[in-house]
């Protein structure tokens, strides 16, 4: 796998370095010249020196044979412009991290559906300790072919569970309104704006996603 990141912030290098452990093909993109040196003693990656908002350096960085685009720095709107300009020159997958959660709906209007604020997923899972939960990890939960799939629900998906005719093998396990969370019953219905979670199997994923995130 190849993975490219714009920014070498702690999150960006420390992701870079277990992907490298692992053994996969690792790059950064950074403006700081100064903390590429300091970078380059002690990752076995490669660097990309330039604005990771810019198409040229997003092109030279090679999309057509990267499987992800991390988008990390410390400025939202950079990650945001970043995230559009990579999926605009043709990278697979795009990750958009934003700290401000005012940008979550713009992000997902925007259509840039894998977006993280890592302080609310790390307040969550802090939150759930506190209260005696014990916490498992999704990868030990899904295995073999089993996957998730997020989606927001739009004017035309809205309606009756029933009338999504989901493929045999996907199931619509939660759902979240304004943030709260339901298990669906057989007569609910969704809304605009609902966020549905899916499980499925992986051969179903790009027919889900086209059909749901396109």
């Amino acid at each position: 796998m190849r993975v490219v990141f714009v920014g070498a912030g702690e999150l960006s290098v420390d992701t870079a370095r277990l992907l490298v452990k692992r053994g996969h093909e690792v790059v950064i993109i950074e403006a700081d010249h100064e903390r590429i040196e300091e970078l380059e003693e002690e990752l076995d990656c490669s660097f990309l020196r330039g604005d990771g908002s810019r198409p040229q350096i997003l092109q030279e960085a090679d999309p057509k044979h990267t499987d992800l685009l991390f988008c990390l720095t410390d400025n939202d709107q950079n990650n945001i412009i970043a995230s559009l300009v990579g999926r605009n020159l043709g990278y697979s997958r795009v990750v958009t991290r934003i700290h401000d959660p005012e940008f979550e709906n713009i992000c997902l209007e925007l259509g840039l559906e894998d977006t993280i604020i890592p302080n609310r997923t790390i307040s969550r899972y802090l939150a759930d300790i506190a209260s005696g939960a014990n916490i498992l990890e999704l990868s030990t939960i899904l295995k073999g072919e089993a996957r998730f799939f997020h989606f927001k629900v739009v004017k035309d998906q809205a309606g009756s569970i029933s009338d999504l005719n989901l493929p045999k093998r996907v199931r619509l396990i939660c759902y979240y309104r304004e943030g709260k969370f339901a298990l669906p019953e057989n007569d609910d219905t969704l809304e605009v704006g609902d966020e549905a979670v899916l499980i499925c199997h992986s051969e179903h994923l790009q027919e889900l996603k086209e059909r749901f995130a396109g």
